[in-house]
């Protein structure tokens, strides 16, 4: 039961994280060192669209339910069932590319306009 818990918290976190990266150039506002994390989550984020990689959260989750139970299949849990379809969407390579490309143009452009002068 514990391995399975914490692979649902996984999940929540790899949610959480996904989050940060659509929207965390707006909380370069309040603390500018946000900045250095988001852009490495950015920049992350491009490679992993590139270059086909799976993001370790995935492969931590993955790794959580095999150590509950090898042939685990969804059980109805609500968190874990709506927060999975948040993460891991079907949808064509091409469209994450273009979505991850975009929030990454945005926040280059929140950054930029960030540091212009009043």
């Amino acid at each position: 039961m514990a391995w399975k818990l914490v692979a649902d918290f996984v999940v929540l976190v790899h949610l959480l994280w996904i989050g940060f990266i659509a929207c965390g150039a707006l909380l370069v506002r309040w603390r500018d060192w946000v900045k250095w994390l988001h852009g490495g989550a950015l920049v992350f984020s491009v490679c992993l669209q590139l270059f086909h990689w799976t993001c370790p959260l995935t492969w931590l989750e993955v790794w959580l339910r095999r150590q509950h139970d090898p042939a685990l299949t969804y059980t109805g849990d609500f968190l874990a069932h709506y927060a999975e379809e948040l993460v891991y969407l079907q949808v064509p390579p091409l469209t994450l590319l273009t979505a991850t490309l975009s929030v990454a143009g945005f926040s280059a452009w929140v950054y930029w306009r960030g540091s212009q002068p009043a």
